[in-house]
Parts: C-alpha cells; structure tokens; sequence
C-alpha cells in the first residue's frame, strides 16, 4: 500500500531510541521528511544519521519539550528544512515509577510537564497551518495503561489517559479540516523503558527481573514482547494518507493483552 506521505513533513518527538525512533525510521522508509526530537543529543544525531545515510531527509533539534518555546523551535526548523509539519507525532519520555497513593503534588506536577503539557505544544505550534492547509495528521504515542492501568505506574496511567481525552475532543473539532487525530497505545515492547521498570520492580516485588518478564509474557496471548518496527507500522498507516477517515481512535498495539470489546 502507498501511504502518500512521501515528500510530507512530519516532527517526531522522542525520536532517539525505542518507540519513536522506529517511528522515526518508519515514516522515512515512506519518503517522509523528518525533524526530530529527544534530550539526548548522541543518540538524537545517530537517527538522523540512519535515516539520512539511506537516502533519506532528517534533521534534528536536541531539546526538552518542558522548556515552553521548543516546539515553535521545531515548527520553525521544519519550516525552513523542509516546510511546515503536515504529521506531527508526540511521543514523550515517562515519569517514574509510584504508587497513587503516595505520590506528592510535586511529582504529579513534574509529570504533567513530562507527558501532557508538551503534547498541547507541540499541537499549538503546527495545528493552525494544518487547518488552514487542510491537511494533517496528528498521533500521540500513550500507552496500554490508559486501558488497563498498570501497577505502580500512577503517574503514567493519569496523564496519559489525560492525553487520550484531550486527542478524543480536539479530533471532533478538527475532523471537517482535514486533519485526523489519533492515539497509540504500545503494550509491552522490546525498549529501554520498559527493561528499566523490569529492573527498577525488580527490588520493590522480591524477584529477579527474568521472573517478572516470565510472568509477564504469560499474561500477553501473543506470548511475546513487540518489536519496536512493529509498533511503528501501525503509527505509520495511522498518520498515512490512506487514513484520512480514522480519527479519534485510541489504538491498543498490544499482542491481545487489553480486555474488553473496545
């Protein structure tokens, strides 16, 4: 299929490892052009390097989307690279691991700047020309845990079910411009991340971080983690052109582990 965004601009955040680098990578096998964003700048440069090295576009901006004024940053880079961004992919870090009952004002604050406040934006900061062109596509990266909360992750499971609510009501109010709007909720992936709760769990249960993925795996019909290409592959029909009628959906990419019909 000929997901008609060769030559399109599209601003991926969270573009140095995991998720949004094989989303990163994704949208340029497509013929995207790419600007990029993420806090570490090393690996930031070595997505860029991927993608420009087969013939690909990317450039790239090191920054943290906590910072008020990186995302009109990123919309004037990809302005004067490439043009203004016609698919805008938010994908951010997560906060730490904690119970809800024992988290402080403090830490809820911190993560509603880590996960939420960035995506409105990054939005603010492209949306407009979207509108106005109208064209656009628009996806946030969230998680399985805005359908099925994950233990001790409070702070991820509220911000971004907050973020799944607020794609819900701005694809209503967007849809008659052309542009969709969309969520991505991986399960259990093969990323940094999620072996970094693996370990960080690891202490708090009594077991060793091969037992936990063990029991894990078992809860997961697939019977397996994902890759992060696979991921990706959906987030790149989602922001496709072939998509145009898909929008203020929330898409579980989890081997079957969410109950329920929806």
């Amino acid at each position: 299929m000929d997901l008609g965004i060769a030559g399109k601009t599209a601003l991926v955040s969270g573009a140095s490892q995991g998720i949004g680098r094989a989303i990163a990578l994704a949208l340029a096998a497509e013929g995207a052009r790419l600007v990029l964003n993420a806090r570490n700048e090393a690996k930031l440069r070595q997505t860029a390097e991927a993608i420009n090295a087969k013939g690909g576009a990317a450039v790239y901006l090191a920054a943290d989307l906590s910072e008020p004024e990186t995302p009109a940053r990123l919309a004037e880079l990809a302005t004067a690279e490439f043009g203004p961004v016609e698919i805008l992919v938010g994908n951010t870090g997560g906060p730490p691991p904690g119970a809800a009952a024992e988290l402080d004002e403090a830490s809820w604050r911190a993560a509603a700047e880590l996960l939420f406040y960035p995506q409105l934006r990054l939005t603010a900061a492209v949306l407009p020309g979207m509108r106005r062109r109208g064209w656009g596509r628009v996806l946030y990266v969230t998680s399985i845990s805005v359908k099925e909360p994950i233990e001790n992750l409070a702070l991820s499971n509220a911000l971004r079910a907050a973020v799944t609510g607020y794609a819900k009501t701005l694809a209503r109010e967007v849809a008659a411009d052309g542009v969709t709007v969309n969520t991505l909720g991986p399960g259990y992936t093969a990323t940094e991340r999620v072996n970094s709760l693996f370990a960080k769990n690891s202490a708090r249960l009594g077991k060793t971080p091969e037992e936990l993925l063990k029991a894990q795996l078992a809860q997961i019909p697939a019977g397996r983690m994902a890759d992060p290409a696979e991921t990706a592959a959906v987030a790149a029909f989602l922001v496709s052109a072939p998509a145009s009628y898909l929008t203020g959906q929330a898409i579980m990419v989890d081997g079957g582990y969410s109950h329920g019909l929806l």
